[in-house]
């Protein structure tokens, strides 16, 4: 599997196939559902911090977060995959679609975040 953003990057998102992968990093039990910017991880790679007010605890924080990025990307739910990072700070969630089409998608809704790096 090819990383989902390299270290080069300088955005939290990349295409793959049949859609786009997201690298965030969770920050659960918050006092509010979130984007709360952009985050560099310690191997250079960009992430989109995202805080929920679930706990970690049965799959809670991972639900609250797919839920919340459904909301502001408006996507379907069901299109949202957790595809690493189910007991981890750092997730990386699959967004099915076309790439090109998400790819845009994403730099509008998350446009605010990301011209604050």
């Amino acid at each position: 599997m090819t990383p989902a953003v390299p270290a080069t990057r300088t955005l939290p998102f990349a295409p793959a196939r049949d859609g786009v992968r997201l690298a965030i990093r969770l920050v659960p039990k918050a006092k509010a559902d979130r984007i709360q910017g952009l985050a560099e991880e310690a191997d250079g790679a960009i992430a989109l911090k995202v805080a929920v007010h679930a706990a970690p605890q049965e799959g809670r924080a991972n639900e609250a977060l797919l839920r919340l990025l459904a909301q502001v990307l408006r996507v379907k739910r069901s299109d949202l995959t957790l595809v690493l990072g189910a007991a981890d700070r750092r997730k990386l969630v699959h967004i099915a679609g076309e790439p090109a089409a998400l790819m845009l998608r994403l730099e509008e809704e998350l446009g605010a975040w990301l011209k604050r790096a």
